[in-house]
């Protein structure tokens, strides 16, 4: 039997999974749509694909350097619930994967999950067989490396994860104290130089509308505008920021004091930029009881 394009269609309409899944299926049963589509609830393949548009945005970050210490990924993987984010299956899959991505150095999303693991399932494979033990949406959001001369991670209790990478006579320790900095703060840039033009002419806009409204003479508004833009550069700048562990110094003078100079950061936190479904218990069950 011939697979059309409409065949395939409704396959994917009924199944969920993607084009190329839906395509194989039929191949396999010469057509027949009902078999295909109980050969993939049997792979796991419709169910996964099925729970594929839930919101997931729980789950972990996770980490590795390697053993020549100048070479450091940093990935995050999904799940719709904190619960499912402590599984065991999970965070195993989770380790599997870093361990994956140090050693081929894949970051690309797309192309790690055509990347074959350990077992032989390729990412694609092992992840739709976790959501059908699991249940529950599982995603492989991003994954991100940094190579430097020297290179250190940090984890926050695996929903905070950093990447930093410096130059210099530094150390492995001074580089886990400006990772630590950098999960707590969460800086834009390096450096202030590096702060976009876009950014600032946001926020000069905005601080320029409020000095303006205490009325006082120009002269003195544009002194009060440029000393709020000079005091937030240095706020979203890691080099411009007080030092967590020692406020009374900048981090750009704690890496000056060990001739150190950083590279590069990542910061990735579980869930950023992604919308969460706000529960409101009490309107649900007043809506299913019918009460107000």
């Amino acid at each position: 039997m011939a697979i059309t394009a409409a065949l395939v269609k409704e396959l994917r309409e009924r199944t969920g999974a993607g084009m190329m899944e839906c395509k194989k299926a039929l191949v396999e049963t010469n057509g027949d749509i009902e078999t295909a589509i109980d050969n993939m609830r049997v792979s796991g393949q419709a169910k996964a694909a099925k729970k594929a548009g839930r919101i997931a945005a729980e789950g972990v970050i996770v980490a590795r350097v390697s053993e020549s210490g100048d070479y450091g990924v940093v990935l995050e993987i999904n799940s719709e619930t904190d619960f499912v984010a402590r599984d065991v299956s999970f965070l195993a899959f989770a380790n599997d994967l870093a361990e994956l991505v140090l050693n081929t150095k894949t970051t690309d999303v797309e192309a790690l999950l055509a990347t074959q693991m350990a077992s032989g399932q390729t990412v694609a494979q092992a992840r739709e067989a976790l959501v059908s033990k699991i249940g529950e949406n599982i995603q492989v959001r991003r994954a991100a490396s940094v190579s430097a001369p020297i290179v250190t991670e940090y984890l926050h209790g695996g929903k905070i994860g950093v990447l930093v990478g410096l130059e210099g006579e530094g150390n492995a320790e001074l580089a886990k104290d400006v990772a630590m900095h950098i999960a707590a703060t969460n800086p834009e840039v390096i450096n202030p130089e590096e702060v976009s033009n876009e950014l600032l002419e946001k926020e000069k806009e905005i601080f320029s509308a409020q000095a303006r409204e205490s009325g006082k003479p120009e002269a003195i508004i544009e002194k009060m505008i440029e000393g709020r833009m000079q005091k937030f550069v240095a706020e979203v700048s890691l080099t411009g920021q007080p030092f967590v562990k020692n406020p009374s110094i900048t981090v750009g003078k704690l890496l000056e004091s060990s001739k150190a100079k950083a590279t590069q950061f990542i910061r990735f936190g579980v869930g950023d930029g992604i919308e969460k479904k706000v529960e409101d218990f009490a309107a649900e069950v007043a809506a299913v009881t019918g009460g107000n």
